[in-house]
C-alpha cells in the first residue's frame, strides 16, 4: 500500500484477456533476467570504477543502468521520444511524477540520482536496488528538513546530478501538481557551487489510443505489483515523452521560491504540443 494523491479513479480495465495473458507470460520472466542480469553486470562494474577512481561521468557502471531502462521499457512495449538534451554540468533535474515508471523512463536518456523517500529504502528487492544504484533516501518530515538539505549539499558539492520530484506525490499522468519548494532551498547555498544548475523535465505518457490515457499512472493506494503485472499484460503501441527544458539558474532566481515556480512552469509548459526526436522504439 502506499498513500498520496488520490484525485482520480483508477481506470477500469476489465479482466485480462488471452491475448494479454500470453503477453504477461512471455515478458515476466524475460523482464526479470534482464533485471538480474543487468544488475549482476553492473555490481562487477561498479566494483571496478571503484578501485579505479572513476567517479561521475567517467563511471563505467551507470551506463549498465541506461541500458537497462531502455531495454525495461522495450519490454513494456513503449517508445521513447526525446525534446531537448540531459544538462551536462553538476545539479539537479527536477520532474513532474506519474508513475515508478518516471525512473525508468528518466535513467533510459540521462545520467541521474535520484532522491526518494526513505521508506522505499526498506522495500524488497527495490531498496536494495535503489541503495546500490546511488539513490538517496530521504525523510520527508519539516524536523528532517536540516538534515535533508545536508544530505543533498553533500552530493551536488560533489559534482553528481540529482533527480527530484517536487510535486511530493505521483498523480494520473495527465496533470502536474504544485510544486513544493523546501528542497529547492539547496541549491541556493554557497559550498554547492555557481555551476550547478536546475534543469525542469516534463514526462509525458501515451498509451495506444484503445486504452485510458491514465494506464501509466500510478498513484493512491494502488499496489505496486498489480500496477506492473498490468503494464506487463496491456502496455504495446505506447510511447512516453521526455522534454528536457533549458537548466535554470538558481543563483540568478535569488531564492527557493522562485526557483520552484519557474521550474514547475516550464515542466507544465510541456504539456503543450512539442515536436520531439525518437531515441528508442518499443
Amino acid at each position: 500500500m502506499r498513500a498520496g494523491w488520490n484525485g482520480a479513479r483508477p481506470p477500469d480495465l476489465g479482466p485480462l484477456t488471452i491475448a494479454e495473458r500470453a503477453r504477461l507470460c512471455l515478458r515476466a520472466p524475460l523482464a526479470l533476467l534482464w533485471l538480474l542480469g543487468s544488475f549482476a553486470i553492473f555490481l562487477v562494474l561498479r566494483g571496478f570504477d571503484r578501485l579505479l577512481s572513476r567517479r561521475g561521468d567517467r563511471a563505467v557502471a551507470p551506463g549498465v543502468v541506461r541500458v537497462w531502462a531502455r531495454g525495461a521499457l522495450r519490454l513494456l512495449g513503449l517508445r521513447t521520444e526525446v525534446r531537448g538534451t540531459p544538462m551536462r554540468m553538476p545539479g539537479a533535474l527536477v520532474a513532474n511524477h506519474s508513475s515508478w515508471l518516471d525512473i525508468v523512463a528518466l535513467q533510459s536518456a540521462a545520467r541521474v540520482n535520484f532522491v526518494s523517500k526513505a521508506e522505499v529504502a526498506s522495500w524488497p528487492v527495490i531498496g536494495f536496488i535503489g541503495r546500490a544504484i546511488g539513490t538517496v533516501f530521504i525523510e520527508r518530515r519539516a524536523t528532517e528538513a536540516r538534515r535533508q538539505a545536508e544530505t543533498l549539499g553533500a552530493r551536488l558539492a560533489r559534482g553528481d546530478r540529482l533527480c527530484l520530484f517536487p510535486e511530493g506525490t505521483s498523480s494520473d499522468g495527465q496533470r502536474v501538481l504544485p510544486f513544493k519548494s523546501s528542497l529547492f532551498g539547496v541549491f541556493l547555498e554557497p559550498e554547492i557551487g555557481e555551476g550547478a544548475r536546475t534543469q525542469p523535465v516534463t514526462l509525458r505518457y501515451h498509451p495506444r489510443p484503445d486504452l485510458p490515457a491514465t494506464l501509466y499512472g500510478w498513484w493512491g493506494e494502488m499496489e505496486f505489483g498489480g500496477h506492473l503485472v498490468s503494464l506487463l499484460a496491456r502496455s504495446a503501441g505506447g510511447r512516453v515523452e521526455i522534454t528536457f527544458h533549458p537548466a535554470l539558474d538558481p543563483a540568478a532566481l535569488g531564492n527557493r521560491k522562485a526557483l520552484s515556480s519557474a521550474a514547475e512552469t516550464a515542466v507544465r509548459s510541456g504539456f503543450g504540443a512539442v515536436e520531439v526526436r525518437e531515441v528508442a522504439r518499443g
